[in-house]
């Protein structure tokens, strides 16, 4: 049986202390760390170099005193498609988790420092995103889910909720056209009715197929 190549992965951490033990942890947990940096530039030029099936980015990195990590993970998901990218935070800050994934939901995620620590998690937060998901911190799911009702998945019909799950596992409208064998604009009609049935308006503000991933997957995490 042929071996498991372990997954590849840039770590971008400005705290030394917090970034060793992050590595350690990785490490121990049979992630191969291939590179690690404290800043934005030294980032960019990791991920050329080594082209990582993950990065874990610190979503503030020097230089600057904004978010800088955010810019660069949003620049590698533009440049390099096929390199997932994971964002640590040490506050909730919703907005950010938005223009992470702008270019969609494939690859990508955004958790809290705090859940990182010595924790099987994170490690299956990292192997999920090199599959193609996409991970969401529970305290930043929440926050963006604050005043909505319960999903009603139950109300959705069997294609409207196959869409769903397809969404929720990052695929774009095109690929779930290919993997049902449907038109494209068949699949913006589903997904339209989705958002409807789970009460996400179209507005200004609202990253609709956002919040219906987020719903979704609270619903498969209270049916657990």
């Amino acid at each position: 049986m042929p071996s498991v190549e372990p997954i590849r992965v840039t770590v971008a951490e400005d705290h030394a202390l917090y970034r060793e033990l992050l590595v350690e942890h990785l490490r121990h947990q049979g992630v191969d760390v291939v590179a690690e940096t404290a800043d934005a530039t030294g980032l960019r030029r990791a991920v050329r170099a080594t082209r990582p099936d993950v990065a874990i980015i610190d979503i503030r990195l020097p230089p600057g005193p904004g978010p800088t990590g955010l810019h660069a993970a949003v620049e590698i998901r533009r440049t390099d498609p096929d390199v997932g990218v994971l964002l640590l935070s040490q506050y909730v800050e919703t907005q950010f988790f938005t223009t992470l994934v702008a270019g969609g939901l494939r690859k990508v995620g955004y958790l809290l420092k705090e859940r990182v620590g010595g924790t099987d998690d994170f490690v299956t937060a990292v192997r999920r995103i090199t599959a193609g998901g996409c991970v969401v911190d529970p305290d930043i799911s929440a926050h963006l889910l604050h005043g909505r009702p319960e999903p009603a998945l139950a109300g959705l019909t069997d294609r409207q909720a196959e869409v769903l799950a397809l969404i929720a596992a990052g695929l774009s409208n095109i690929a779930i056209a290919g993997r049902l064998g449907i038109g494209g604009s068949t699949v913006e009609t589903h997904a339209r009715a989705v958002y409807q049935q789970l009460g996400i308006a179209d507005e200004k503000d609202t990253h609709q197929r956002v919040l219906a991933v987020l719903m979704y997957w609270q619903a498969r995490r209270d049916r657990a």
